[in-house]
């Protein structure tokens, strides 16, 4: 991919992030009716207009690209490129009232994720990045300011964020949750794709998933190492594909790892 390409599709996709996202503002903070998918989570009538929305706008720009998304599914492409979308990324803050909540879109070139944009519309906060060409940051209309994470060199001075404690249980890494707590300065559940923003913005030193789907992650990978962090799986692999994900300031990747290193992979 030429340096052109990338950026031009960067800038489409930061432009269908923020109108997919203000487009779920219509529908935060009212009355709505929740459905439950088969895994249990919660899904709305924002999640799938949001997606539909990204969906067409890509099909009109790029109608050769593939197309994967939480909501509907996986549409075939030829031309080498691949869209990840995940519409609401946090949609049980969203039906709680909580601004927490993203839009995420994703971009793999033959099989590398190679940009990302998260995008908050209860915030009016967001960042993107491409590879080779840095993170970016942005709230309202204001120009982006260049994203760095930070550079404290100790989980003991730092912030350890995830987004539900139970999820450890769920994959039976309890003790991964104690340890990296007891290690932490401070903990907070500021999750979903707000704790990696935080992450690759210096605010926080990592975000921990014990669980999470390709669309969760595709957008975050070319974001944490463009604002100069890293984005592996719990044996430090650099991947979307684990379904797991480690988001931190490079600095104290190795501590985290000697925690989550404990516990066995996902199956594939």
């Amino acid at each position: 991919m030429s340096p052109s390409e990338l950026d031009h599709r960067l800038r489409f996709s930061v432009e269908i992030a923020r109108q997919a996202g203000d487009q779920t503002l219509e529908f935060f903070q009212q009355a709505l009716t929740v459905e439950r998918k088969s895994d249990d989570s919660p899904v709305t009538i924002a999640d799938k207009s949001a997606e539909q929305l990204l969906r067409e706008r890509i099909a009109d720009r790029f109608p050769h690209d593939g197309i994967v998304g939480e909501e509907f599914g996986t549409t075939e492409g030829n031309s080498g490129y691949r869209w990840i979308l995940d519409p609401i990324d946090g949609t049980k803050s969203f039906i709680s009232g909580v601004p927490l909540y993203g839009t995420m879109v994703g971009l793999e070139c033959d099989g590398k994720s190679v940009l990302g944009v998260v995008y908050l519309p209860g915030l009016q906060e967001g960042i993107f990045a491409a590879q080779g060409q840095g993170a970016w940051h942005f709230r309202g209309q204001n120009e982006p300011q260049a994203a760095r994470v930070s550079q404290r060199k100790s989980l003991s001075t730092g912030v350890f964020v995830t987004s539900q404690v139970d999820t450890f249980e769920k994959r039976q890494a309890g003790d991964a949750f104690r340890q990296l707590q007891q290690a932490a300065y401070i903990t907070r559940t500021w999750g979903d794709c707000y704790g990696y923003l935080l992450v690759a913005t210096g605010r926080v030193e990592v975000m921990v998933d014990p669980m999470m789907s390709i669309w969760d992650a595709a957008a975050l990978q070319p974001i944490m190492e463009e604002a100069g962090g890293t984005f592996t799986d719990w044996q430090g692999n650099a991947t979307i594909h684990a379904g797991e994900g480690i988001g931190t300031n490079a600095h104290i990747l190795a501590e985290v790892l000697e925690i989550t290193r404990q516990f066995p992979p996902l199956p594939s």
